[in-house]
């Protein structure tokens, strides 16, 4: 995962990608500071170079003098070959309680301008939206830009809130059509779910003929989704409207040919006051239902050494010698059971960045799940799926040896989410890359999320009062994706 270095690590703020000439482009913000935009390269969406800083704040007493918030880059309209960033500014002498939305120009993506033509920067009207600090929760929420083309008319949209309802219920999608160059007219909002107290980092996005909204939610830290069959609206949600599960946040998507990639940054901890990583791509898919899912970005192919079968990775070896429990491995099956308690088994060898997938099918109606990265004692990550109630869970569990009473162990949810159960056996891939984890089931990703707690160990699967049979299992060994964020030997543009 992509972060930072130096006297204190920098945190990864919200992130925008997108791909020209064969190269992704990633603007972030750098947290706590907000000082600048930074801007780093890759070749393959894993391995990220800094290049030269694209905005900074600008000087005493400019509107955009104390911070830069979230920003993002598309194609400039009036200028064939261009860029044009919008950008959040905040400024001291207001204590940065008031958001306003600036716009920076650049011919190839390394060097920018702000734009300094008078037209910018833009504030939310009275019309629909808080615009005072006399208003609301006393600070202006206008925030988070996203410039979207939707037949030929051209629109922003941004973070912002309604001037009327419950305080922390007026969180809104602003939009403003752009008229002419650099003049927009603001209407009323896009989308008011009358529910949450901002959406952040909004974004739309068009699949076969239907509108995509993507936003972030404070509230429970999860990047969600509605829909809607025309650009205006209504816009509506399924049953689970989650695209990403509680951590990931401030999702932006870029189109790379006929696919779609989703960047994130992941909130380490669960909380907003976690340390922040940028995590690898996932692709953005459209089911038969017209619901979008994840899968695994391809790129990860790429890092594949070798590949182990069944046969190599046997016998498996149960760790907690449970007299009820036995595994086999015949014939590249293994079957794994457990009558009575709870029994891990381990494949032979320790891993520290690998792919493992296979097949799975429950036999009947015990628990089971996947084992990474544990030591012999057991202590390590328990990923548990329960294939009836449709949830998976990540934990880290082990031994605290300074312990005492109920300090002797540490047992911390690190992430859970939902899916549909569908029919038997189960398709399942477990991806390891240095603090990064993903696990996806029956081809879409159902957990993402970063951990340090345990670097190398035992993988395995784990079952109790259950038979589990996994075929075609295959561990893939990987060259670890390392990250030079300092651009030795780069130019700096």
């Amino acid at each position: 995962m992509y972060t930072g270095y130096g006297f204190r690590d920098f945190e990864i703020g919200d992130v925008d990608v997108l791909k020209h000439n064969g190269i992704y482009h990633l603007f972030h913000l750098t947290l706590p500071s907000h000082d600048y935009i930074a801007h780093a390269i890759s070749h393959d969406g894993l391995k990220w170079q800094r290049v030269k800083n694209a905005l900074f704040i600008s000087d005493p007493v400019a509107w955009d003098d104390d911070m830069l918030w979230t920003m993002h880059v598309s194609p400039d309209p009036y200028r064939p070959g261009g860029w044009r960033m919008f950008y959040t500014g905040l400024c001291m002498g207001e204590r940065g309680r008031i958001q306003r939305v600036g716009m920076a120009r650049s011919d190839d993506l390394y060097i920018w301008h702000k734009d300094d033509s008078g037209a910018y920067p833009l504030e939310i009207p009275a019309d629909y939206y808080e615009h005072s600090l006399e208003e609301g929760r006393h600070w202006v929420s206008f925030r988070d830009p996203y410039f979207f083309l939707d037949n030929g008319q051209r629109y922003l949209l941004a973070a912002g809130r309604v001037n009327t309802g419950p305080v922390i219920r007026r969180g809104c999608v602003t939009m403003a059509r752009e008229v002419s160059e650099n003049h927009f007219e603001f209407c009323q909002p896009l989308f008011h779910p009358m529910q949450y107290d901002d959406i952040e980092v909004p974004s739309v996005i068009k699949r076969k003929e239907r509108y995509y909204l993507i936003g972030s939610i404070r509230e429970d830290i999860k990047v969600h989704y509605w829909y809607a069959d025309e650009f205006a609206g209504p816009y509506r949600n399924f049953h689970d409207n989650v695209l990403l599960p509680q951590g990931n946040y401030a999702a932006r998507v870029t189109k790379e040919e006929e696919k779609h990639l989703v960047w994130n940054f992941f909130f380490k901890g669960l909380t907003t006051e976690g340390q922040h990583l940028m995590a690898p791509p996932k692709e953005l898919i459209v089911d038969d239902h017209g619901e979008l899912r994840l899968k695994s970005f391809t790129g990860f192919r790429e890092l594949i050494q070798r590949s182990l079968t069944a046969e190599s990775l046997a016998p498996l070896k149960p760790l907690f010698n449970n007299p009820h429990a036995s595994g086999v491995v015949t014939a590249g099956r293994c079957c794994l059971s457990s009558e009575s308690g709870f029994e891990a088994f381990i494949v032979q060898g320790e891993y520290q960045d690998f792919i493992l997938r296979g097949t799975l099918n429950l036999e009947d109606s015990g628990k089971c799940g996947l084992l990474v990265r544990l030591n012999d004692e057991g202590d390590g990550y328990y990923l548990s799926l329960d294939l009836f109630k449709g949830i998976g869970q990540i934990r880290a569990w082990a031994h605290k040896p300074d312990g005492d009473g109920d300090g002797a162990f540490h047992y911390e949810q690190l992430q859970a989410a939902h899916y549909v159960p569908n029919s038997r056996p189960h398709q399942f891939s477990l991806l390891a890359f240095e603090q990064y984890i993903e696990f996806s089931l029956d081809g879409c990703v159902l957990l993402t999320l970063a951990d340090d707690q345990f670097d190398r160990g035992r993988v395995g699967f784990y079952v109790e009062s259950a038979t589990i049979q996994i075929d075609d299992l295959i561990l893939e060994l990987c060259d670890t994706p390392q990250t030079d964020s300092y651009p030795d030997g780069v130019p700096n543009y």
